[in-house]
């Protein structure tokens, strides 16, 4: 009986991409190289040329995804919010949580606030260009608003099922975090662990205790 031979395997091609999924690629790869840029080298040292030449892809095809440097530095920003009040969504929607389960699932989130060094030094381009750029900011407010609202909206329910009244609004209050944890990111020291989101919940647990 005559040995078999195995048939050699017929190479498969990765199926084409379509226009749109090829469009999307490339929108990725440029924000993905934006964001390691501005990291590495500062929004202002980071030209639109660098990005595109180090995506591996030329001026033209970055202008057909964005209009500029701006709008990569507003996508990077929106994301990093929406994911944020996706979270904080999550800890509202949920029906018949206690307080304490309402502050214990606010203490998970805070306690990922600043754990990743490449957003802490984003954050601190982004306030930056906002501070210099009077269109970029308009923009950047409206981002920053709509978490500032959600981060409220978590506290305003903390002081509703416990039954007392903040002693500011729930947006100001919101704010106030959000500076403390932006300042400290700017302090930040490497190789130390952040304190942001500790001390976060510890002011707001004395709020509620008065």
């Amino acid at each position: 009986m005559k040995p078999s031979i195995a048939t050699p395997a017929t190479p498969t091609t990765a199926p084409r991409l379509s226009r749109e999924q090829s469009q999307a690629r490339t929108r990725e790869r440029l924000i993905e190289t934006a964001r390691q840029l501005f990291v590495a080298n500062g929004y202002g040292g980071t030209s639109l040329r660098d990005i595109a030449e180090q995506a591996g892809y030329s001026q033209g095809a970055f202008y057909s995804n964005f209009a500029g440097k701006e709008a990569v530095l507003l996508e990077l920003l929106r994301r990093h919010m929406e994911a944020e009040a996706l979270q904080l969504a999550g800890l509202t929607g949920a029906a018949g949580r206690s307080p304490e389960q309402l502050l214990a699932g606010l203490e998970a989130w805070a306690a990922t606030l600043n754990h990743d060094a490449d957003w802490s030094m984003l954050s601190i381009e982004l306030q930056l260009h906002a501070s210099r750029s009077p269109a970029f900011a308009a923009e950047y407010q409206q981002v920053w608003d709509r978490h500032r609202a959600a981060l409220g909206g978590v506290i305003a329910a903390l002081f509703r099922q416990l039954g007392r009244t903040p002693p500011a609004a729930p947006d100001e209050l919101a704010a106030g975090f959000m500076a403390l944890a932006h300042g400290l990111a700017l302090q930040r020291v490497a190789g130390r662990p952040d304190p942001s989101g500790r001390l976060i919940l510890l002011f707001l647990r004395g709020l509620l205790a008065t």
